[in-house]
């Protein structure tokens, strides 16, 4: 009977299941029968904003093309003892890659590149490497047409040139304002990648990230876009949805020569700016405060108390320099910039630089625990000075320095021009000091901010550390001076 019942109840639980699961593949039948309509409404709508936004972008390329030229230049590179590895390579170079052969240890390089025009007065805008060096430049518009052209000024700082060409009727490029442009909007590259056959190429993507810095140039700044930017689209625009130019086209990273979606735009407001003096005055005139200057490290932020790592440390002032003059000191954190906290070296060197001589700036400086206000009236950026001292790479591994006094066996073996004070005459390998790039031969002028002269000065500096604290060095290496936060290992 028990077993009876048992079965009796499996089965009704099997009959159970069976009307539920009916019943469930019917309400499913209805849901999708309602969703039915919903779904089809919702699918041609995306159709009808993908339809848009494609002749958005039809329309954009139709206006932008015309304003983009394709840029051919030859250079003669000159050998000074002709090509050292002989007439058979000369003759595999030229079958490969198509460079015509010279004479006389000369050998011709074709660059392609591309330009936009900036007004119906023939000046193009385009990359410094389009054109630097350049002997003959051709300009090809959109049309065909072909004009012969001339530099009127470079700059290598920025990778930025301007080229004139005598053509009538040019179609002039609308620009934008690159500071209001956003990660993730969307944007076109316009340019004549690999060969002019190609003639002018539109790519589509999107902002990837700005503020990239790649160590190309002195003055950094770069839109990152995923549109395809290929060897030839340099000096090509980067174009909003509004059809207006928020970049000149520069460079990209990749491991196979092509395009691999990341590709960096110099923004149009930098761009037009050096462009802009270069077309007045022949050179580019920049802001100058007059000081060496670091980004602030994890290190740093502890050494100097600080309370985040926004701003930039000052390594060194110079004599005379409108900082001086202000009563910046070494040692000094500048944190904000006419009331704007600073990011990064790279964006204070950017706001700096494009400021016009002569203009006064004020700076919130951190010192001894204190941001004080200064006003500093910019001076004009020397071309032969060096003004700003790169910070070494972070490490917190012990400090690992032997130093000596010097003397004159030092000073010849390091080639000093000091007579006194402390130079390290070797770095334990592995240490913190190793990691932190302190060399031999470098000199060290201050520990945590009190004056070393002697190696009894280091050791009582040093003597006074504990696990965990900094030690905050001020080293001088050919000329330029710097500071290195290193910390005590746990």
């Amino acid at each position: 009977m028990e077993r009876f019942l048992s079965t009796l109840t499996r089965s009704r639980a099997t009959r159970i299941a069976a009307v539920l699961a009916f019943l469930g593949a019917i309400g499913l039948a209805a849901q999708s029968q309602l969703q039915a309509q919903p779904y089809s409404t919702s699918h041609n709508e995306a159709l009808d904003t993908a339809r848009s936004l494609g002749k958005a972008f039809t329309g954009i390329s139709a206006e932008v093309i015309p304003s983009v030229v394709t840029i051919s230049s030859n250079k003669v590179i000159r050998l000074a003892n002709g090509n050292p590895h002989g007439e058979e390579f000369d003759q595999f170079f030229h079958r490969f890659f198509g460079t015509p052969r010279g004479k006389g240890g000369e050998m011709r390089q074709r660059a392609l590149g591309s330009g936009v025009i900036m007004g119906d007065d023939g000046y193009i805008i385009t990359n410094n490497h389009v054109v630097a060096d350049a002997e003959e430049i051709t300009v090809t518009l959109s049309d065909g047409e072909e004009y012969d052209a001339k530099i009127i000024g470079t700059d290598p700082k920025t990778d930025i040139a301007v080229i004139k060409v005598d053509g009538r009727s040019l179609h002039a490029a609308e620009f934008g304002n690159s500071d209001e442009v956003e990660v993730g909007e969307w944007v076109l590259a316009v340019g004549s990648p690999f060969s002019m056959n190609l003639g002018a190429t539109v790519t589509a993507g999107i902002v990837s990230g700005m503020g990239r810095g790649l160590r190309l140039a002195d003055y950094e700044d770069f839109i990152q876009t995923d549109a395809a930017i290929n060897p030839g689209n340099s000096g090509g625009a980067l174009v909003n949805l509004n059809g207006e130019v928020i970049g000149i086209n520069t460079a990209i990273a990749t491991r196979s020569g092509g395009s691999q979606g990341v590709g960096f735009a110099i923004p149009i407001n930098m761009a037009r700016k050096i462009a802009n003096d270069l077309i007045q005055d022949g050179k580019v005139t920049r802001g100058w405060i007059g000081i060496g200057i670091q980004d602030i490290t994890k290190d740093f932020q502890d050494a100097f108390d600080l309370p985040n790592r926004s701003g930039v440390l000052i390594s060194r002032v110079w004599e005379d320099s409108p900082a001086e003059k202000a009563g910046l000191e070494q040692g000094d954190v500048i944190r904000y910039l006419d009331d704007d906290e600073i990011g990064s070296m790279r964006e204070f060197r950017n706001k700096v630089a494009g400021m016009s001589p002569g203009s006064s700036v004020k700076l919130g400086v951190h010192r001894n625990g204190k941001v004080r206000t200064r006003t500093v009236r910019l001076g004009t950026f020397p071309d032969d000075e060096e003004v700003i001292a790169s910070a070494p790479a972070e490490s917190t591994e012990k400090l690992g320095i032997d130093a000596a006094t010097i003397n004159g066996e030092l000073r010849s073996r390091f080639d000093l021009d000091r007579r006194d004070g402390l130079v390290v005459v070797d770095v334990k390998r592995g240490s913190a000091a190793a990691r932190k790039d302190i060399r031999p031969g470098d000199v060290i002028l201050e520990f945590n901010q009190a004056e070393i002269r002697s190696l009894r000065d280091y050791r009582a500096a040093s003597g006074e550390l504990d696990a965990g604290d900094v030690a905050l060095l001020l080293v001088e290496r050919g000329g330029a001076t710097f500071f290195v936060a290193v910390r005590v290992p746990e």
